[in-house]
């Protein structure tokens, strides 16, 4: 169970960065940005194409979004800024991954001109069904 809120404390990162593998649609430009955003971070990105990857490993359609990545044994689903990504690989807590539902405007990759950012939820989910969130603003904690 993912039990660690990801808030809106300082936190460290991870000393060593791996590699991120992403799926996705490979003409979804908000996709691309978000692989942008994470190899302008440190990340290593390498890529595929959409499949049932998402079932296969736990991401329910409620948490679901556009794309989908693996890092480190966790699971990333969406829009989830990397400082999120980050302090998850840090602090290694039991769980699936973090999931930014849906495709909120602001968020890593959807940024959009003449816009404000919503404040969004990163959410942290398991296999219990049982789960705590952050709140962002953009690509940071609000």
């Amino acid at each position: 169970m993912l039990v660690t809120a990801i808030g809106r404390s300082r936190w460290r990162t991870a000393d060593v960065l791996l590699p991120v593998v992403v799926t996705k649609d490979p003409s979804c430009g908000c996709c691309e940005r978000w692989v942008i955003h994470l190899r302008g971070t440190g990340f290593t990105v390498t890529d595929g194409l959409v499949n049932p990857l998402k079932i296969r490993l736990g991401v329910s359609r409620e948490l679901a979004s556009c794309h989908t990545a693996q890092i480190g044994g966790y699971v990333i689903e969406g829009h989830v800024p990397a400082g999120a990504i980050k302090r998850l690989l840090a602090e290694r807590p039991e769980g699936t991954g973090l999931a930014v539902p849906g495709m909120p405007v602001g968020s890593p990759g959807m940024e959009v001109e003449d816009m404000q950012p919503e404040t969004y939820d990163v959410v942290p989910f398991g296999n219990d069904g049982r789960s705590t969130s952050a709140r962002y603003r953009g690509g940071e904690p609000s």
